[in-house]
């Protein structure tokens, strides 16, 4: 430890190189943060003062991940607004429960299919489901389709996948993390989870009122403070009753956002989200022996990504068919949530601290790897992905124009 400071700072230059390199080839930052980490660690090499295996600096470096994935969940809930997908209609509801339909029962035949034990097949099973929504956002800005038509059911179906995902994991931690082994013991578990979620929900809408006179504070600093310990009070709690932190970061920003003071939160919160968030996929990369990437991990990776496309797609023409949508903006639909990140790799760690197999990292470093690259490509040449396969399945227009419904 005696040049921890040292190792944190060679750590943060590599992760800002990183950056760089991504944002000078215009692409998605988070392959390059994984990749970077995965350059480095224990199998690396020290040269003069530079020591890239970082040894002594491993478990701060991790420490500050475990942060990153709070900010990165808690913003995520200050984004969020259940009163937004009331109002997006039935449409979103229908389209986020055929994509998530879809996608979870292809990645739980995925792992059942592999031979895996119940518990790994649902953790494949969850990476294969949850599309990277950081990515997903970034791409419609880049490629200026914000205002395209399948944008609505695009934002509707990130949203969906935001409750699927806090419900998932709630459940999944009380099956994974707990220390039952009996079925009983395991549902009670995922009952305590669901309903330490509710109650947070419940009881935080109905204090709105009270925290918004409770979070009229002036000072900047005190302010950050009371966030900062709510943040990590209820976070580090559900820890203790088998919920996973991330999850108690989400409820702490879903009760937030009900309040007249998100907007002053989320401006406060997003350096730190994007800073520890960078180390979050770094320290994740860091974890990864790339000499333990080959053998089975990459053949179930590249089977996961097959079925993914082959799931996002079909998902995307079902969604934008019941949006009454066309099949060309129906099929931007599933190519432009196809990309996999954050939330893959912390389902991957769920695994990790349940003590699952091995092969469940390096299996979604690939398959998170490929997808954050192939996942803006295909989007952004999604006309030619149609076109190619409308030669084959011929897709038909069955909207109904107006003239003709009336």
């Amino acid at each position: 430890m005696e040049h921890l400071i040292f190792e944190i700072g060679l750590a943060l230059g590599l992760i800002a190189l990183g950056g760089l390199i991504s944002a000078k080839l215009r692409f998605s930052v988070i392959p390059f943060y994984i990749l970077i980490g995965m350059a480095v660690g224990p199998h690396a090499t020290e040269l003069w003062h530079f020591d890239f295996r970082f040894i002594d600096s491993a478990p701060f470096i991790d420490f500050m991940g475990r942060i990153g994935v709070l900010f990165l969940l808690f913003y995520l809930g200050l984004e969020f607004s259940v009163g937004r997908l009331v109002k997006s209609g039935k449409s979103i509801v229908v389209g986020g429960s055929i994509y998530i339909g879809i996608n979870f029962t292809l990645g739980l035949l995925l792992g059942f299919l592999g031979g895996f034990p119940v518990a790994e097949a649902l953790v494949i099973a969850g990476i294969t489901t949850i599309s990277s929504s950081a990515i997903v956002a970034k791409v419609l800005v880049d490629l200026k389709r914000t205002a395209n038509p399948e944008t609505e059911m695009i934002l509707g179906i990130t949203m969906f996948e935001d409750i699927f995902l806090a419900v998932y994991i709630s459940i999944l931690s009380g099956f994974v993390l707990s220390d039952s082994t009996s079925l009983g013991g395991v549902l009670l578990s995922a009952l305590v989870s669901l309903g330490f979620m509710l109650t947070i929900i419940i009881l935080g809408r109905k204090a709105v009122p009270l925290l918004n006179r409770w979070l009229r504070i002036r000072s900047n600093e005190l302010f950050g403070l009371v966030i900062f310990g709510a943040l990590f009070l209820i976070a580090g709690f559900s820890e203790t009753i088998h919920v996973a932190e991330a999850i108690g970061a989400l409820l702490v920003g879903l009760v937030l956002a009900e309040t007249e003071h998100a907007k002053r939160i989320e401006h406060l919160i997003m350096p730190f989200r994007d800073f520890f968030g960078a180390v979050f996929f770094f320290s994740f990369g860091l974890s990864i022996d790339p000499m333990s990437l080959g053998g089975n991990a990459i053949w179930l990776a590249l089977a996961a990504v097959v079925i993914t496309f082959a799931g996002n797609f079909s998902a995307g023409m079902l969604a934008g068919r019941t949006a009454d949508l066309s099949p060309k903006a129906s099929a931007n639909i599933g190519l432009t949530i196809l990309s996999r990140g954050e939330f893959s790799i912390i389902l991957a760690n769920l695994g990790k601290d349940g003590g699952l197999m091995d092969i469940l990292q390096p299996f979604s470093a690939i398959y998170v790897l490929i997808l954050a690259i192939l996942g803006p490509i295909l989007t952004k040449q999604s006309p030619q992905v149609f076109a190619f396969l409308n030669r084959w399945f011929k897709f038909k227009d069955r909207r109904v124009p107006k003239e003709e419904s009336l």
